[in-house]
């Protein structure tokens, strides 16, 4: 993917929000943000961007990755990135530097402060950020190929399910083919829950034995060249009950009438809103406690937020997720995501896996 990419290109859609802020030069120290804009994939770097300068800082561990993987000028620190960077601020005559405010705690902040004394320091929010919310069509091939070897994990991984095996066996099983099949790794914790820990949307998977007549629920995304699939899809182990089978079909065909509603010009809160119309129609609406997608990328959650109150207009080359549940405590839970990709007369959905309610 970098290989192809412009990320000087990149780095100049930044200058609007630079100008907007009346600084010198802009201060990126959030690493997914990093590794947008220059290609650097290390643990420790901050990019700093002028009008005619790009100068990456991390320390000695990269100093033969980074040149590999940046276009930019590297500067290896021998001590805290901070320190060199304000030699360099001080030597590029900087009177103002923009940052992310959204993205350093006070603790950071108050050393730039301490670093960069005679500097005036100006926040801004969200500014990569808006810019990566539309994919290229390398991050979408790339965002592609993480979602099908996420559902080719999960495929293999199932064919190793048998009833009695616990939550975490079957979660270690998935990421042990998401790693087979070449994942960086995961994008987030493996979610694997069963029977009535279902109702719980972010259940970590427990010793609990996944048993026969039950739901079981899988929330899956692996990491390949840096970006995130995401996929969710609840089974029936054995037998389930007319309740049951009732929340899964209400869930499914709100999930469809969500992804019938993602198309240019329409905001995120109409494909949330076609959601919840649906689970309404079913008296299930109450039971929908989250908000319906979420964007994805180098970052599991990005923008935008797929919710009741985002006006967000979607545009061609975001990608999303849709995911639709509902959360009976008691009882059990059932929610299926698959991640669309925005396209020029509606949407593409990327995963591959099937959604009709699987008996295992």
């Amino acid at each position: 993917m970098q290989a192809e990419t412009d990320f000087s290109e990149r780095r100049a859609g930044l200058f609007v929000s630079l100008q907007e802020a009346r600084a010198n030069a802009f201060l990126v120290t959030a690493l997914p943000n990093v590794r947008y804009l220059t290609g650097f994939t290390g643990s420790n770097g901050m990019l700093l961007l002028t009008a005619d300068r790009a100068l990456l800082f991390t320390d000695p561990r990269y100093q033969a990755q980074a040149p590999r993987e940046s276009d930019c000028e590297v500067r290896i620190a021998k001590g805290p990135l901070l320190k060199d960077l304000g030699s360099w601020v001080k030597r590029l005559h900087v009177k103002s530097l923009a940052f992310e405010r959204n993205r350093i705690s006070f603790d950071e902040y108050r050393q730039a402060q301490e670093a960069l004394p005679k500097i005036r320091l100006k926040p801004v929010s969200g500014a990569v950020e808006r810019l990566r919310m539309m994919k290229s069509a390398t991050e979408i091939a790339t965002i592609k190929a993480s979602v099908q070897l996420n559902s080719a994990a999960l495929e293999q991984a199932l064919r190793q399910f048998k009833p009695s095996m616990t939550e975490v066996d079957l979660a270690a099983e998935i990421e042990y083919r998401m790693r087979r099949l070449g994942a960086d790794g995961t994008a987030f914790e493996t979610i694997v829950a069963s029977g009535e820990r279902t109702a719980f949307p972010h259940a970590h998977p427990s010793d609990h034995p996944i048993q026969q007549d039950n739901l079981l629920l899988v929330d899956m995304g692996a990491r390949v060249a840096g970006y995130c699939s995401d996929m969710t899809r609840t089974h029936a182990v054995g037998k389930l009950n007319p309740k049951a089978r009732r929340m899964y079909r209400a869930v499914l065909e709100s999930q469809l009438a969500a992804i019938d509603a993602v198309k240019p010009g329409a905001s995120c809160a109409t494909v949330d809103r076609a959601a919840r119309s649906v689970l309404r129609g079913y008296g299930m609406d109450k039971l929908f406690i989250h908000s319906t997608g979420h964007g994805l990328g180098l970052e599991i959650h990005e923008g935008p937020r797929v919710g009741r109150k985002d006006r967000t207009k979607l545009e061609p080359g975001m990608a999303i997720t849709i995911e639709p549940g509902v959360y009976l405590e008691g009882v059990g839970g059932i929610r299926i995501e698959d991640t669309v990709v925005v396209t020029e007369h509606g949407c593409e959905i990327l995963t591959p896996t099937g959604k009709e309610l699987v008996v295992l």
